[in-house]
């Protein structure tokens, strides 16, 4: 079953591959790795020149030779770069480049010193291959490892100091610069200074802040891990472990089990990988794979090979992102790999090649036929394809050493260095010297563009090109181009990414998250306890009235007192303006109120005058009860004040016209009063009330009280009069604001009450002290219930008051004054009203005559 459904992955193939183009993705077949092989491997080759010319077919030899996929092409990297510079009319017209490999270039690290001997070398060559005494100097190329060039280093140094230049490929290594220890040596890989940025960046953008990192124990990893750490000093990304892996292997292998178990129970998707590719570390990487770990790895392009036979899943990511140098594209390449087979590309040079590794075996040691392959189908498919046939690091490397050589000798020729005659018979040393003299000074831009400087003090500005590598079965990986980083550009402009390509890798542009917690979505705020990494968090609702409309805030912000928070917390929203409107029921039923009471107590009026030559209305001093109408009609008025939208001068007028008219009304009550109690003291004989009577004394009573209170209402509006404010805090509902009139200084408006309840107070003493006189137009138990109702009314004002809130306190207020009026008019006018409108018998000097006592 699982057979048919790779035969039909493999059968579609075509289908997936037609949403890619060239240059950016591209299909690549490795070969499988065996976890036995020897971890310490290199590929050496010694670079010479012939005085005579070297044909391309020169180089058709390399195919017989016997090494793993990745050494066999930097044999065809190397081959090609000496046949175009061979072929360079303009770089050493008269001389060739060759090379040599012990035992076919690729020596392990314990057998790599059997097969380094220079006398062998130099002079035991194989017949036609090259002539010795046309040779200057001898080149060594070594890597792609730290382990073969170190070697490889001290090997030249103890034998053969000054008379071999070693250049290195492979990346780049702090130890190598070591000028004292390594004199004569050059690196072709550039510094990966920008290389911990680049990865951060990576993270950045993806908003991946909870990553593990696994190095080696060594000084490049630990380099790494300091660059690493510094970047992501400047933002908020953090290790869940580091896993620094011991170089030794015997050390490794019986701390296997930890590393493993750290990188299980630890909960980031990404890891990043930094180390030898032929190391322990690498021997751990195979482990973790093929235990079925299940990682973003992010790493450098020395590690983007496919994996091991362990294939995952269509529907899972579980691929490697490579960071690899930007070089130009070698356009020829393909085309040299293609004619040095006389079998022009066919499907046995591919399968030669091990390009093609579908499970296929290679019958014959010519490689004449196929053997058990997947399909015909397929393989006549992955003929036509683009695969990864473009320069790695490794064969750029190579590339650039050769013409870094072509170079430094091109110079020396021009200056006739090499053709001086050379004192005491050291050709060989003075050669070497003189080359190294020219070599570390080349500066040179290749044919593809790249601009390329051997002193390697001079740092140039790094590119780096991002890849995305998909496994499949059977060896199969897509290799595809998602962006670049370019160390020139400004800070934080860097990183460019291919959005389209990730989704034609993925179908998705969405990366899997790596977070240590989930975001703090909009309403939430980031919460840290003590002990934890600063990208581990808690999320906590923002507090009453504070919002956060961004993800993963540290501190929520306060709305505006004109605003308030949604039940979300996550915008604030301007509070509705609140106050009692006209338009309002509640303020339509207050206006209709105060506008009928006032009109009743104008019809009350115009019933008075209309009857003033009536007893009923002259007793207890007609004019007085004229003024105490009169008020009461603005007493009803006064509410108006208090309803729609304020201003300044309505602010200033509620205050002002509520308190003289209650003023006003007060003491007329209190006038009268005390008119019916000189009334009752004249008609005793021998007494000297009737002079205040007739003098007029009760109507002194209105104006002084009045007086009085114009001068609380001056004093009061001199230092803090009332205005228009925004009540915010004492709002009826939530996200409300209304629309207050300020009192400015609550003293003085509570000393307006006061003075109000005290002469309310008097009023009321008096008339109850007078509540037993005679009551034939006798209105003295008249005034004592309306100033209990107007006390009661006033008494109860204040707690009722104070409890509410919003527009509710202007309703009180104007309730309590409607109250209050109508309570005066209602207790003192109302029964007059009656005697007068419908018992007119009783309003009579007659009938005051038969009730009044002898």
């Amino acid at each position: 079953m699982v057979a048919l459904i790779f035969l039909f992955f493999f059968l579609n193939i075509p289908l997936l591959v037609s949403r890619f183009t060239q240059p950016r993705c591209f299909w690549r077949i490795n070969e499988n790795k065996d976890k036995g092989e020897d971890m310490v491997t290199g590929c050496v080759f010694f670079l010479m020149t012939e005085q005579r010319p070297v044909e391309k077919d020169y180089f058709n030899h390399i195919l017989n030779i016997q090494t793993t996929t990745k050494n066999f092409q930097f044999l065809l990297a190397l081959a090609f770069s000496m046949d175009e510079v061979n072929r360079n009319p303009d770089l050493l017209p008269n001389s060739s480049f060759v090379f040599e490999c012990p035992e076919h270039g690729c020596a392990t690290g314990t057998t790599l010193y059997s097969h380094f001997h220079f006398s062998e070398v130099v002079h035991d060559l194989p017949p036609n291959y090259m002539c010795h005494e046309q040779t200057m100097c001898v080149m060594v190329l070594t890597g792609p490892n730290l382990a073969t060039s170190v070697i490889v280093g001290t090997m030249l140094y103890l034998v053969k100091p000054q008379q071999v230049l070693q250049i290195t490929y492979g990346p780049f290594h702090p130890i190598l610069s070591n000028h004292e220890q390594f004199p004569f040596l050059y690196q072709m890989a550039a510094k990966d200074t920008y290389l911990a940025l680049a990865m951060i960046s990576l993270m950045l953008y993806f908003n991946w802040n909870w990553i593990g990192l696994a190095i080696s124990d060594n000084d490049q990893g630990t380099q790494f891990l300091t660059q690493l750490r510094g970047e992501m000093e400047k933002i908020t990304i953090c290790f869940a472990f580091v896993s620094v892996i011991p170089v030794n292997m015997h050390l490794f292998l019986t701390r296997v089990e930890v590393y493993y178990n750290q990188i299980v129970t630890s909960s980031p998707n990404v890891v990043v990988i930094y180390g030898d590719p032929e190391s322990s570390l690498a021997v751990a990487f195979r482990r973790w794979k093929s235990l079925g770990l299940q990682r973003i790895w992010v790493t450098t392009s020395q590690w983007d090979g496919t994996t091991t036979k362990n294939d995952f899943p269509l529907n899972s990511f579980n691929g490697k992102i490579t960071f690899a140098h930007h070089h130009a594209e070698v356009s020829h390449f393909k085309t040299f790999v293609q004619t040095l087979n006389p079998l022009k590309y066919t499907d046995e040079f591919l399968a030669r090649l091990e390009w093609m590794n579908l499970n296929c075996k290679v019958s014959g040691s010519m490689c004449k036929t196929l053997k058990n392959c997947l399909s015909n189908a397929s393989l006549q498919w992955l003929k036509a394809q683009t695969f990864d046939m473009t320069f790695s690091d490794e064969s750029s490397d190579i590339y650039n050493a050769v013409y870094a050589v072509a170079h430094a000798l091109q110079e020396m020729l021009l200056q006739h260095v090499y053709n001086q005659p050379m004192d005491n018979g050291k050709e060989h040393y003075a050669h070497c010297l003189k080359l190294h003299s020219f070599l570390r000074k080349t500066c040179f831009t290749n044919p593809v563009g790249d601009r390329m400087i051997m002193n390697q003090k001079e740092n140039l500005q790094e590119d780096y090109g991002i890849f995305q590598i998909w496994n499949f079965p059977y060896g199969l990986g897509l290799k595809v181009k998602i962006g670049e980083f370019s160390s020139y550009f400004p800070y934080g402009q860097q990183l460019h990414i291919y959005e389209d390509m990730i989704e034609h890798a993925t179908g998705s542009r969405q990366m899997p998250p790596s977070v240590c917690s989930a975001d703090c979505g909009p309403g939430f705020r980031k919460f840290w306890q003590e002990g934890m990494a600063a990208c581990c968090f808690d999320c906590r609702p923002c507090p009453q009235n504070e919002v956060s409309n961004e993800t993963n805030v540290d501190k929520c912000v306060r709305c505006p007192e004109n605003q308030y928070a949604n039940r979300e917390q996550n915008q604030c929203i301007p509070k509705a303006v609140v106050l009692l409107n006209y338009k309002d029921t509640l303020g339509m039923v207050l206006t209709l109120m105060a506008l009928f009471f006032s009109a009743f107590t104008t019809v009350v009026l115009g019933i008075f005058v209309k009857h003033h030559d009536t007893p009923i209305v002259k007793a207890n001093n007609q004019n007085l009860s004229y003024i105490l109408l009169i008020s009461l009609i603005f007493c009803f008025l006064c509410p108006l004040l208090f309803i729609g939208h304020p201003n300044s001068a309505t602010c200033v007028l509620q205050h002002i016209t509520f308190g003289i008219v209650f003023t006003l009304a007060v003491s007329t009550v209190l006038a009268k009063t005390v008119t019916v109690l000189l009334a009752f003291k004249v008609t005793t004989p021998g007494t000297r009330m009737r002079y205040f009577l007739v003098s007029g004394v009760p109507n002194y009573i209105i104006a002084i009280c009045t007086l009085i209170q114009i001068i609380l209402f001056t004093i009061w509006l001199q230092f803090s009069p009332p205005f228009i404010d925004k009540d915010v805090n004492k709002t009826s509902e939530h996200g409300q604001i209304i629309i207050v009139c300020n009192k400015g200084s609550v003293t003085a408006f509570y000393c307006v009450l006061g003075y109000h309840g005290s002469l309310a107070l008097v009023s009321f003493s008096v008339a109850f002290l007078a509540r037993n006189l005679p009551d034939t137009f006798n209105e003295a138990k008249l005034l004592t219930f309306s100033m209990l109702l107007f006390c009661g009314v006033w008494i109860s004002f204040l707690p009722v008051y104070h409890s509410t809130k919003g527009k509710i306190m202007v309703v009180v207020e104007v309730l309590s004054i409607l109250a209050s009026s109508a309570g005066l008019l209602g207790c003192i006018f109302i029964p007059k009203c009656y005697i007068i409108l419908l018992r007119p018998e009783r309003n009579s000097l007659q009938k005051l005559r038969e009730k009044t006592p002898s």
